[in-house]
């Protein structure tokens, strides 16, 4: 989903993505029009919120980024490029957010990998049936579930059901138990800002700030 060289684990935000694509989108649709329509000072003010919102818009939507090897955690956030060996990586937390904490005590959150409440209560209704059901009678197809012509809740999975953020942190927790000892997996946090990311974003802030305050 081997070394140094192991191929990574990549997860990202499926709906996230959908999201960032459909408000890249609008303000593209928006912006230009302002632009090329515009008159006055239109076209600067479009350009300059262009300039802001296009930046933010992809930082929160389709940059979030975790992969995994047998070396390291690589987590791409809105604003920072973390990369975390194994050795450094104190636990992975799931509650509201998703969360790798470091042995310095340092929290990261994986934007990546966003907590869905709705989904955890759905997993935990599909567990109940789970668990309610005979083991011999777990297919779907017997007495009360609907199964008659294929219609109803269809097959109950084997084993406990989990929403699929947390199936992805307890991928992530099953390779930090087993790597987080292995001398490849060892070495330094490295934090890197996302200036490409920041650098326009503050730039059309500025140019729509004096833009405004001109009137």
């Amino acid at each position: 989903m081997t070394t140094t060289e192991s191929k990574d684990r990549i997860y990202r935000s499926p709906a996230g993505i959908a999201g960032g694509v459909l408000l890249l989108g609008l303000a593209a649709w928006l912006g230009i029009d302002a632009i090329v329509a515009g008159d006055g000072r239109t076209p600067w003010v479009a350009l300059a919120t262009l300039l802001l919102v296009v930046p933010l818009v992809t930082a929160f939507t389709l940059r979030p980024a975790v992969s995994a090897n047998d070396d390291r955690l690589r987590i791409r956030n809105p604003f920072r490029l973390v990369v975390l060996p194994w050795g450094e990586i104190a636990s992975l937390r799931s509650g509201y957010t998703n969360e790798v904490v470091t042995k310095s005590g340092t929290k990261y959150q994986l934007w990546a990998i966003p907590v869905s409440l709705r989904a955890r209560k759905k997993a935990a209704r599909r567990e109940s049936r789970r668990a309610a059901e005979p083991s011999g009678d777990r297919s779907g197809r017997g007495p009360g579930l609907g199964g008659l012509a294929g219609f109803g809740a269809g097959p109950v999975p084997e084993g406990p059901v989990r929403a699929q953020a947390d199936q992805i942190m307890d991928e992530l927790r099953e390779l930090l138990e087993a790597r987080e000892t292995a001398e490849a997996a060892q070495g330094q946090v490295t934090v890197r800002w996302a200036y490409e990311i920041v650098a326009p974003a503050v730039a059309g802030a500025v140019l729509l700030g004096v833009l405004l305050g001109l009137g």
